[in-house]
């Protein structure tokens, strides 16, 4: 089995995502994942994130992927669609592929809360989910 790990993020909201992806390296280069042994890509957008990890997952390079993006929520229902489609579609490429896919997206009402939820001294939903990443691929 590969000892690569993945960190897909999306560009949209980049200040959140940034440090979601920072986060999710942190934690993996804590347990001793060598920091050339994670590869890092972004996307446009949450709604990219499925398709990204499952071309990620089909390569067979990599123990787990770890996908983070920020999903803030407006005055339509796009925010419910894109939330629950991004959602589903990781959940089908780690079902799909037996890759496990880890989901470190954030949905949050204002930008405030998504900002709060990527600034907790080191631990964000980034670090979370590389960290479900990591005792999957154990």
């Amino acid at each position: 089995m590969s000892s690569k790990f993945a960190v897909v993020s999306s560009r949209f909201n980049k200040e959140i995502t940034q440090r979601l992806a920072d986060g999710a390296v942190r934690y993996l280069t804590g347990r001793g994942v060598r920091a050339s042994a994670i590869d890092r890509r972004e996307v446009s957008g949450a709604f990219e994130l499925p398709a990204a990890a499952m071309r990620l997952a089909r390569s067979r390079k990599y123990r787990a992927i770890i996908a983070v993006g920020a999903i803030l929520e407006g005055d339509t229902k796009h925010y419910a669609y894109l939330s629950q489609t991004t959602m589903t579609g990781l959940m089908m490429v780690s079902v799909l592929t037996g890759v496990p896919v880890t989901c470190g997206v954030i949905t949050a009402k204002t930008w405030k809360q998504a900002r709060a939820r990527s600034l907790v001294k080191g631990v964000n939903r980034g670090w979370d989910a590389a960290q479900a990443a990591w005792e999957l691929a154990q």
